[in-house]
């Protein structure tokens, strides 16, 4: 009897997660929520170790733990657990949590949704929970379609269902709504590998048998695919739920398990057919001679690629060569048992011991307790500097420590890693007293971020990723995470540290603020107003700049920057340069300091009596006329008087009627007076005096009488200011008439 074993076989990724933490939590608060797999004998393991099994989050206690199992759950059991102070354990398959998110989405737009199912599947549960219930399931290319009311149409798909059945339905439906279905197909690829590996091992024997429990949805899926192409397909819910005697009839016998379906269920089938198959094994001896280690690889391994028929290796019986070592030849079933030994006898993070059997340029062949053939050990995982095969080969015979890193697609081993599991055992105490540490954020889930520290699988909850709520989880995947454990978990199955990041950044915010009080504190006892202070610039606005002195932020006014006024900050101040400032304000109970600049520096006024001196001629602008004349900007801050008198010769009857605003005109400095900020000027003595017309006589022939004038004041004290009288000449007239008489 030839054998053909499927490759991929027993627990699926996600399968292995939920028992693998069902096995692992603690008993004696922990409950399911319904079979944590379609397998009576893993369920019967799991409520051994006092984990209850149950089929409603009702029946959980408030505080305990729930674990949610592959199949997923409704999303409104997030909020109850969070309301009831559950903690959740959420074992939800990545594909199931896929198609989840997408029937949300789909939803929230506003879109009809079909999942293609089996309504009575919890998976199917689960998904219409994330839709409010509303969704339509299909289960039979056959069956009716709804009126879907002219609405967009999203289709996702139950991740076991049958591939072929799935795209008959979405045919159907496309034939009725062609412009306005969108298809998501959410089916698993190991579902679809699996699936294609049954009808690819059906088509080449006589008989298969599909391991499984019988509402394994999944498995259910392999016996009708298998059907489709081999009329001989046994279902066997257990090793002993089949007459192992049908098989002697038939040559090419394959075996495929669901995703449900412990390795150990595999194995103690293989024994069992190993029972009715010798008498056929020792008829076909004697036909063809193998040697032992040939028959121990004559298995054979399907994968869901297109490897050719001719390529596969098969499973049968050979005797010994004279020249193989006196002990019981390995058949070719004990090859199957081994391979499936192999991965179930093994668990992850295990030290095994092993026999040194020879040292080759490669590594090192090692023997296992359980197995009879040599497995080769890579020198990249011995615990050695440079590896030479020559030490090696005087270690044959002696046994070494190797750890289980990894069980699927292959069991690995190493040598090397157990110095770093013992270096990582070691940090792990000192996270535990409080270290902290650092990882890279590799996924999430509804409850918080996930990520690997070495062989510990890392967990922060959502609400301890940071202070405050957090939203958007998906924007820390691949961000490095700060850590401070909050508990760690250890078993033979498990290690996972529970960490969060939150309390170390509220540390260091709430030591940020403790350090910035005291230091206000100590700025506002050491400021006064009055003091002369050193700040250097670090920002501007319209209104001011902000000055850092001693680290604390004071306020610069626009109008306390010069005494002049300017229209940019940046006309006096420059950014990130240092200057002297004056304390003007100090306002300790709203923690707000006001400083100047203008008041350490020097007035133009105090500067006039060094730069003018009565005579001088200055050149200015008009800035402002008044009735009794018009005031002169001789520079920013320095303002002289032009009396009415002074504008021109003749007499004039407001400034308005010569001068304008903007005007720029030369004056001369009639008097000066820096203590009182006054400077008088005048333009008519740049001008040069008219000629004087003869006055006509009176009428009666009599002299008119001299004009009386105000008396000039020589002594050079200032005129008070005052507004002047009119004149009837203009300062152009003037101008003219100077011209004239040059």
């Amino acid at each position: 009897m030839n054998v053909i074993l499927a490759k991929n076989s027993g627990f699926c990724s996600g399968v292995r997660r939920a028992v693998d933490t069902a096995m692992g939590a603690d008993g004696r608060d922990t409950y399911v929520l319904g079979e944590i797999i379609h397998n009576k004998e893993v369920i019967e393991s799991i409520e051994k170790r006092g984990v209850k099994s149950v089929e409603s989050l009702e029946e959980v206690p408030d505080g305990a733990t729930v674990i949610f199992r592959s199949h997923g759950v409704p999303e409104c059991y997030y909020g109850e657990c969070a309301r009831r102070g559950i903690k959740i354990l959420d074992c939800t398959c990545e594909f199931v949590r896929k198609t989840q998110r997408i029937v949300s989405e789909q939803y929230a737009l506003g879109k009809t949704i079909v999942i293609i199912g089996e309504a009575a599947h919890p998976e199917v549960k689960g998904l219409l929970g994330w839709c409010d219930n509303s969704a339509y399931v299909i289960n039979s290319e056959n069956a009716e379609l709804p009126d879907f009311d002219g609405k967009d149409v999203s289709v996702v798909c139950q991740t076991t269902f049958s591939v072929e059945k799935f795209e008959k339905i979405i045919e159907n439906i496309k034939k009725q709504r062609e412009k306005t279905v969108a298809v998501f197909k959410t089916i698993c690829y190991t579902t679809i590998g699996r699936q294609a590996e049954a009808e690819k091992i059906a088509a080449e024997c006589d008989a298969v048998l599909v391991i499984g429990g019988l509402n394994s949805s999944n498995t259910n899926k392999l016996f009708e695919v298998a059907s489709k192409k081999c009329a001989n397909v046994f279902r066997l819910a257990n090793a002993d739920d089949f007459d192992y005697a049908k098989l002697k009839n038939f040559s090419n016998v394959g075996i495929v398990s669901g995703a449900s379906t412990p390795d150990a269920q595999t194995r103690e089938v293989l024994l069992k057919m190993e029972e009715v198959s010798t008498e056929v094994k020792a008829t076909e001896s004697a036909e063809e001679e193998k040697v032992v280690a040939e028959a121990a690889e004559a298995v054979s391994e399907v994968s869901s690629d297109t490897a050719p028929a001719e390529e596969k290796a098969v499973v049968e019986e050979a005797p010994a060569k004279e020249e193989a070592k006196e002990e019981t030849p390995l058949n070719p079933m004990d090859a199957v048992v081994a391979k499936i030994d192999s991965e179930s006898k093994f668990k992850k993070g295990q030290i095994v011991k092993a026999t040194i059997s020879e040292a080759t340029d490669d590594g090192i062949k090692i023997l296992l307790p359980f197995s009879k053939s040599e497995i080769l050990l890579p020198k990249e995982e011995l615990d050695c500097d440079v590896y030479s095969a020559a030490d090696y080969a005087g270690k044959v015979g002696e046994q070494i420590d190797l750890l289980v890193v990894e069980l699927r697609p292959s069991l690995k081993l190493s040598q090397k890693m157990i110095k770093l599991l013992q270096e990582e055992e070691a940090l792990s105490a000192e996270i535990a007293a409080g270290k902290e540490f650092s990882i890279t954020c590799t996924g999430y889930n509804k409850g918080g971020l996930v990520g690997n520290m070495g062989t510990y699988q890392v967990f922060v909850p959502a609400k301890e990723i940071r202070p405050g709520y957090v939203k958007d989880l998906s924007k820390y995947e691949g961000k490095t995470l700060r850590l401070r454990a909050l508990e760690i978990k250890k078993d033979s199955r498990r290690k996972e540290i529970i960490a969060s990041q939150r309390v170390i950044l509220q540390e260091e915010k709430d030591a940020r603020e403790a350090a910035k009080a005291a230091k206000e504190e100590a700025f506002f006892a050491s400021i006064n107003v009055g003091d002369t202070v050193e700040g250097k610039v670090e920002r501007v606005t319209d209104f001011g700049a902000f000055v850092s002195v001693n680290g604390f932020d004071c306020l610069a006014h626009i109008s306390d920057l010069s005494w002049t006024g300017i229209d940019n900050v940046t006309d006096v101040l420059e950014i990130g340069k240092t200057y002297n400032f004056l304390v003007l304000k100090v306002d300790k109970e709203n923690k707000k300091v006001s400083v100047g600049y203008k008041q350490l520096q020097p007035q133009p006024w105090d500067l006039a009596a060094e730069k003018y001196a009565v005579g001088d001629v200055v050149h200015g602008k008009v800035v402002r006329i008044v009735p009794f004349g018009a005031f002169v900007e001789v520079e920013k801050g320095i303002d002289g008087l032009v009396h009415v008198s002074q504008i021109s010769h003749e007499r004039i009857e407001t400034p308005a009627s010569v001068l304008n605003v903007g005007d720029e005109v030369d004056a001369k400095i009639m008097a000066l007076d820096t203590a009182a900020k006054k400077m008088n000027l005048s333009i008519k003595a740049l001008l040069p005096e008219a000629e004087r017309k003869p006055r006509a006589p009176r009428e009666d022939g009599e002299e008119r009488p001299a004009r009386r004038r105000a008396p000039r004041r020589d002594d050079g004290e200032m005129s008070s200011w005052s507004e002047g009288a009119s004149v009837s000449t203009s300062l152009a007239d003037i101008l003219a008439n100077a011209e004239k008489n040059k």
